[in-house]
């Protein structure tokens, strides 16, 4: 086991990516290569590409910086720019997508999916007429922004079929509560089909002295309705979208799940939506690098009035700790009898049996001393300190979708049921504030943060927005291409090189600038 463990940590080191980031496009993945891709590598449909300009941005060497030919390709403006890594894989494995859904009622039910070839929903593309929100002529659907980012391991596969199939899922599970969502004057209903109630909240639920009293309504009365609790929670609208987003979460890792015995859909990728629904925005992340730098930045930050407002968490082994001990304590058979859901401050020596040594399990935050047994010889579920740390010696992300063929080097010990698709969501009220020109909501991989902190992405944003004309519509892309600049450095002698000689980072890098500007609209 130690020797299987130390190759693997040897092969991560390396990165998880340069060593099967090619097998996708000449097969690989379950079933082998006569598996067909599920959907062709290619970049962002809105970068408008030709096949010829898709093949000499993977340059690897001068690296060229990808923008938006035609601002309207966007809503809002809204700048992206884009660079391939220094070589640590064959191909870009960032993918973005930007919508706009529209959720609408259909005839004989609730709402219904929004038609794939409206030009409306599909404007983005590089034949659109530019992403606006505009009024359904057909039924009263609900209209959003959808911007995502997904940053693939192991191969693209994960990331492109995300990038192409995740708004559906978004799209299909806000139908089920957009007729609610619209009535935003009354509480959504605990029972489908029941009578909303537009009492107060204060009376809405009978409270235990007067039910005993046997009033109106109460168990017992001539009037008793349908059996309740004596309390109900009240659930606000944007926990219904919470829900449907975490739940599109699901549905698309199932998906995938499915889908790759009949294709080739190679590794997994974290997963970074924002969604602009009826004046809030909601971010959903699932994910955190798998780089080996010791960073801990959000992947989106708002900057608003100079202020840094970060917007998701970062999901590394170590935050995840006790979920992933709890689980490994609760089934441990997922541990192959190879691991130990304990963790110990350094691999325990046989020497060391009998002897007392600090440990800390799944329902510890501090740290207490146990007697070592032979069980504590195993190796640890999570090895490593900070970014460097692995689950069962392998991947550094514990959230996002796909790798469900990931398995420990040389072992049967699948990976996957560690891994949760489950996004963490934040929810930021575009209506409670006035933003300027220069407030934007910054979406990056890994790429960005990597070499460049929260603090640093706020100084070039504040010293390069101001420099331009507020009229400018291509001012926020310039915006994300000096972003993309300033984290891939320049190249010499001694690799990329950016400010005060520091290192360039080396990974794909794929930023989105949206000013929020245009939620003022919305409010």
């Amino acid at each position: 086991m130690l020797t299987r463990v130390k190759s693997a940590v040897a092969n991560f080191m390396g990165g998880i990516m340069a060593g099967s980031s090619g097998s996708e496009h000449s097969g690989g993945g379950c079933g082998g290569s006569d598996l067909p891709l599920r959907f062709p590598y290619g970049r962002p449909e809105f970068l408008g590409l030709s096949q010829d300009e898709v093949e000499c941005s993977a340059d690897h060497i001068a690296r060229p910086i990808l923008i938006l030919k035609e601002t309207r390709r966007l809503p809002w403006a809204t700048g992206y720019a884009e660079v391939i890594n220094a070589g640590k894989s064959t191909y870009n494995e960032d993918q973005a997508s930007c919508e706009v859904l529209t959720v609408k009622k259909k005839a004989g039910a609730i709402t219904s999916t929004p038609n794939r070839n409206s030009t409306k929903r599909r404007s983005s593309l590089p034949n659109g007429e530019g992403l606006q929100l505009k009024e359904n002529s057909e039924s009263e659907g609900v209209s959003c922004h959808y911007w995502s980012l997904f940053d693939g391991h192991a191969g693209s596969g994960a990331a492109v079929v995300a990038s192409r199939l995740l708004q559906h899922h978004v799209t299909e599970q806000l139908q089920d509560i957009v007729e609610i969502l619209k009535n935003s004057a009354v509480l959504p209903p605990t029972c489908l089909g029941e009578e909303p109630e537009n009492t107060p909240a204060n009376s809405r639920t009978l409270t235990r002295a007067a039910s005993l009293r046997g009033g109106v309504g109460a168990p017992g009365s001539p009037s008793t309705p349908p059996t309740r609790f004596f309390t109900e929670k009240k659930i606000p609208h944007e926990c219904l979208v919470i829900g449907a987003l975490e739940s599109a979460f699901k549905e698309m890792d199932l998906q995938i799940e499915r889908e790759r015995s009949s294709y080739n859909i190679s590794g997994g990728c974290t997963a970074l939506i924002v969604v602009c629904l009826l004046g809030k925005l909601y971010v959903a992340n699932a994910g955190d690098s798998s780089s080996e730098e010791e960073v801990t930045n959000p992947k989106a930050i708002i900057i608003r009035n100079g202020e840094i407002i970060p917007m998701s968490s970062e999901f590394t082994p170590e935050t995840e700790r006790q979920r992933l001990q709890y689980l490994a304590f609760m089934q441990p058979h997922l541990l192959g009898n190879e691991f130990t859901h304990l963790e110990f401050p350094r691999r325990v020596q046989r020497k060391e049996l009998g002897k007392k040594m600090l440990y800390r399990d799944f329902n510890m935050t501090g740290w207490a001393y146990k007697t070592i047994e032979d069980d504590d010889l195993k190796f640890p579920l999570i090895y490593g300190e900070g970014k460097k740390a692995r689950v069962m010696a392998t991947i550094g992300v514990t959230r996002g979708l796909g790798d469900h063929d990931l398995k420990v080097h040389d072992s049967n010990i699948y990976i996957k049921p560690f891994l949760s698709s489950a996004p963490e969501v934040r929810v930021y009220d575009l209506s409670k504030y006035e933003h300027g020109a220069d407030d934007v909501l910054i979406l990056a991989t890994d790429g960005l943060w990597d070499v460049l902190s929260n603090e640093e992405v706020a100084e070039a944003i504040s010293q390069f927005l101001p420099n331009c004309d507020p009229d400018d519509p291509h001012r926020y892309t310039l915006a994300a291409q000096d972003l993309v600049m300033r984290a891939r450095g320049v190249l010499k002698d001694r690799g990329w090189r950016i400010s005060n000689d520091r290192l360039g980072s080396g990974d794909d890098i794929s930023v989105y600038v949206i000013p929020l500007i245009h939620g003022n609209k919305l409010s």
